[in-house]
């Protein structure tokens, strides 16, 4: 049996790459001066034990997002 892609031709197109932040991007309005870079994108691990409860996101920007994990019982 012959695999699936055998004899097929590659794309030729660049690699991916991750988005480059932009802190301008993510609110309207909100501009941070050249004296006072804004802090990096940062991940907070929330745990109860040895679970992880809650993933906390904040943005260079200052946005924040809450993911919560739910495990089946």
């Amino acid at each position: 049996m012959n695999p699936f892609l055998k004899g097929r031709r590659n794309a030729e197109v660049a690699a991916l790459e991750a988005p480059r932040p932009n802190a301008a991007a993510c609110l309207p309005g909100m501009v941070h001066s050249a004296h006072s870079p804004a802090p990096g994108p940062s991940v907070e691990v929330v745990k109860e034990g040895d679970k992880i409860v809650r993933l906390i996101v904040k943005c260079s920007c200052g946005e924040r997002l809450e993911v919560e994990c739910l495990y089946s019982a």
